[in-house]
């Protein structure tokens, strides 16, 4: 099965800028092996503003993709911090007695006069 190319933003409007120049179809469809019905299109997506959509498009991904990076690193970092505390935690000495919990309660046997 055959994959299709990928060309950029880039590419894409310097071959429409060089036929608003004055080539050819034939003549750029040959020497940047490309179709001229695909030349064709990249035209009309051109003078339709569909190139400046792709180009900010194509930015607001690399800026989400520099968050996801930014956003791993932290949970990265996070990750590393829990585990150093979850080892501290095991290693450290327990109480002999005395309660653990820090949620403390009053006692069951206080009568209702009494806690008031």
């Amino acid at each position: 099965m055959a994959r299709h190319r990928s060309y950029s933003i880039t590419f894409k409007r310097q071959v429409v800028q060089e036929y608003l120049s004055g080539e050819t179809l034939h003549s750029l469809a040959k020497r940047h092996d490309v179709t001229r019905t695909l030349i064709r299109v990249w035209i009309g997506k051109y003078e339709a503003g569909g190139f400046d959509e792709d180009t900010a498009s194509a930015t607001l991904i690399t800026e989400y993709e520099a968050r996801i990076a930014a956003v791993e690193r932290l949970v990265g970092k996070q990750a590393l911090e829990l585990e150093f505390l979850k080892g501290a935690l095991k290693s450290a000495p327990r109480p002999k007695s005395g309660t653990t919990s820090a949620i403390i309660c009053p006692p069951a046997s206080l009568s209702p006069k009494d806690a008031g």
